[in-house]
């Protein structure tokens, strides 16, 4: 009996540049200061943009995460990669999943997220810098939905083509 094909291990750096459609390359924690001057950022949360963790704890490297959907001024969902384990494996996509604003100051400064394993929310507040925009600064309001649309990277994306490849095989989603 041989085992079925093992999915690959996503990072959720090339899974939100591939949701999102924004060309920054390098480890999460870097992707706010590196947006700096390149796309508009914010912090208020926009369907398309993406959410950037700061490091925490053991989060060393920090996270990215894409808006899916806003569902109230304190709610949204998200599109990630190696947050939760599921099935006892790290690495996998998760689609529409919660993240609750908690901060003092309505200000999206701190999240807490959804985590499979325990079927709800996390009990961490995660600090965030804010939202990344698919955005140039300057680009008025109205540009946002076209510039919401993923656009061809600059070089071929490897990573991104795995994660294609595993969606189309069907991804979790939880909310």
């Amino acid at each position: 009996m041989q085992a079925g094909p093992v999915l690959p291990y996503l990072q959720c750096v090339p899974y939100a540049r591939r949701v999102s459609g924004i060309q920054i390359y390098g480890d999460a924690w870097t992707w706010w200061g590196q947006a700096d001057g390149r796309y508009k950022r914010g912090s208020r949360p926009r369907v398309g943009a993406v959410m950037a963790f700061q490091p925490h704890g053991n989060m060393t490297l920090g996270h990215v995460a894409a808006v899916s959907r806003i569902v109230d001024s304190r709610t949204v969902l998200l599109r990630h990669a190696n947050w939760s384990p599921i099935d006892g494996r790290r690495g996998q996509i998760e689609d529409d999943v919660r993240a609750v604003d908690v901060s003092e100051n309505n200000d999206w400064s701190a999240v807490r997220v959804w985590f499979d394993p325990i079927q709800s929310l996390g009990s961490t507040a995660w600090p965030v810098s804010g939202f990344i925009y698919n955005e140039k600064p300057g680009a008025k309001a109205k540009d946002s939905v076209l510039a919401a649309k993923p656009s061809a990277a600059p070089r071929r994306d490897v990573i991104g083509e795995i994660i294609t490849a595993s969606e189309n095989r069907g991804s979790k989603k939880k909310g």
